[in-house]
């Protein structure tokens, strides 16, 4: 007997082109509309064919939105999927699958005929229609949702093919109705109707609704893993808003079309990963000393170099950080959820245009790739404000500011010239070697920073500050494995401080770190660059640092047995 109770851990393994993200994607849309909770996580190899890919879906009594090492149920497409998945298979893990396509010798796996079922249909593109039913059959859910589901998905393909995917969900469902029964297979999450309401996206799709709700209106970009989904999106849905989309030929191309983009009154957004951000560093530089503002989102992936290029990382703190020659403020923003993506998008492109700055938005493959569900509510629009001026005659473009913040105009509105210049330059943006000048426009360019410290995001905390003894600090996506991992301690020693802006921080922040507090530092890279970050803007002792830096990750798991040993 294999009984399952109130989170399940559902994965999905085979080589890439054989439908793993296609059955993601339709059990994900069915399940939420069946009322569970869901979060789906993927890894997979760089390559179009071939390797081993799995994607891990979790059925869970409440909302969680993190990664669990456990697999209870796998489904596997190929031979590769067990050796591949060892690390994680238990004795409770159940393996499904078409035997003869998984093991090469005898193995314990509940048999699938897959061959036989598409065989059937008349067509092998059925199968992901007839593993999604099998799931389906074994959860015991309601097929006529699915059904439902399969005719608003395929009616622009005809009716036929409706038919076909029906029959093939039938098939599906039936026979996981079967092994369940046969097997001893004996699942329970609960479902709640309130649930099939929310919205069901990927991270990168909440990154995308912030930066149309921000009110961009451009996009030049170089594709680049896993940052490029942004582009695709605005791609996609750029007709409708009103997005101009280039693919520019390079990273440098993508940055300063996004500065021109800029300074002609547009609202521009450049995509990107650390390597392809490291071409655009001196675009960055220019950003700081023409005082022009550019947003510019990282999805980070693991380094040096081409590294692992679709794993996940939060190594590129510091390249954000330190980007670009010569010292001028910036923001780096790291959201950790679907709410915070859509928030912090928007929170970027107001600092950028109000402060004149450049703003870098860190993301990873695991946030951009993972897929939940939130509140229509709980994505809060900001109003878009156009921080330039109608210009005079007279203007001057660089006139000396007690906030450091001089009036920006654009060319064409107004009677005034609006001049740049990347060397040097006086308030007229003409060109000078005069030290009084030096001193007067990067004390200017400098002070923005005592205004950006002011408006910085607070970091947000889970627990009773009061009653820990021990702070966990998280920034970007691990937010939820934490937030998890304190919900199954239940020790009200243990509280959560997650930061979703991480440069500058918040003065607020730092009152929230007691001197008889320990602090303990959970992030994705191998030197502890936030901790590094926290200990220098904050003057606080990071304690013990939590790292991982493998391209996976951290599990729950893996988070609660790190808490357990701090005591």
């Amino acid at each position: 007997m294999h009984r399952f109770s109130g989170d399940v851990s559902i994965v999905l393994g085979g080589a890439a082109g054989q439908g793993v993200q296609t059955v993601e994607t339709l059990l994900v849309q069915v399940l939420k509309k069946e009322g569970y909770f869901v979060f789906a996580s993927k890894e997979y190899m760089s390559r179009i064919r071939g390797g081993s890919n799995s994607t891990e879906i979790r059925l869970t009594s409440k909302k969680r939105r993190a990664f669990v090492k456990r697999i209870d149920l796998l489904f596997a497409l190929d031979k590769d999927v067990v050796p591949h998945l060892e690390h994680r298979i238990t004795k409770s893990t159940v393996i499904v699958g078409e035997k003869s396509k998984v093991c090469d010798t005898e193995c314990s796996v509940v048999d699938i005929p897959f061959t036989k079922f598409a065989n059937e249909l008349g067509h092998p593109i059925y199968t992901s229609t007839v593993a999604v039913g099998v799931v389906l059959g074994m959860l015991h859910a309601d097929e006529a949702v699915f059904h439902d589901y399969l005719k608003t998905h395929f009616a622009r393909k005809g009716e036929e093919i409706v038919v076909k995917n029906i029959e093939a969900a039938k098939k599906g469902y039936t026979h996981g109705r079967h092994i369940a029964f046969v097997e001893g297979i004996e699942i329970t999450v609960p479902r709640k109707k309130e649930n099939e309401h929310e919205l069901l996206m990927e991270g990168i799709d909440a990154v995308g609704l912030g930066t149309l709700a921000a009110g961009c209106n451009y996009i030049s970009s170089y594709p680049m893993s896993p940052g490029t989904g942004l582009l695709t999106f605005l791609a996609k849905e750029g007709k409708e808003f009103g997005v101009v989309v280039d693919q520019a030929e390079d990273e440098i191309a993508a940055i300063n079309q996004g500065l021109g983009a800029w300074y002609a009154g547009a609202r521009a957004v450049v995509t990107t990963s650390g390597g392809g951000f490291a071409l655009m560093t001196e675009g960055v530089s220019l950003a700081g000393i023409i005082e022009t503002p550019i947003v510019v989102h990282i999805g980070m992936r693991p380094g040096p170099a081409t590294g692992l290029p679709t794993r996940t990382e939060q190594a590129d703190l510091n390249l954000a950080l330190y980007a670009g020659h010569g010292e001028f403020p910036r923001a780096i923003f790291a959201p950790g959820s679907l709410e915070e993506s859509y928030q912090v998008m928007q929170r970027a492109f107001e600092v950028a245009d109000r402060f004149q700055v450049p703003v870098m938005v860190l993301t990873d493959q695991y946030l951009l790739d993972s897929v939940s569900t939130v509140v229509k509510e709980a994505l809060a629009t900001l109003p878009v404000t156009h921080y330039v001026i109608e210009t005079k005659a007279d203007y001057k473009r660089y006139v000396v500011t007690k906030d450091g913040v001089s009036p920006r105009g654009i060319p064409g509105y107004g009677a005034g010239l609006v001049g740049v210049d990347s060397d040097e330059h006086d308030t007229e943006a003409h060109i000078t070697e005069s030290h009084v000048v030096r001193l007067e426009q990067h004390g200017k360019r400098l002070r923005k920073l005592d205004g950006l410290h002011e408006v910085a995001l607070p970091p947000t905390v889970i627990g009773n500050l009061k009653k820990a003894k021990t702070l966990i600090v998280t920034w970007g996506s691990n937010l939820g494995v934490v937030e998890e991992a304190l919900d199954i301690l239940h020790d009200p020693t243990l509280a959560q401080i997650h930061f979703a802006q991480v440069y500058p921080l918040s003065p607020a922040g730092k009152k929230l770190f007691s001197k008889t507090k320990d602090i303990v530092v959970i992030e994705n890279n191998a030197t502890g660059q936030f901790a590094n970050l926290l200990e220098q803007e904050y003057g606080v002792t990071v304690k013990e640092r939590i790292l991982q830096y493998d391209g996976n990750p951290f599990a729950v798991e893996d988070i609660v047995k790190k808490l357990q040993a701090l005591h």
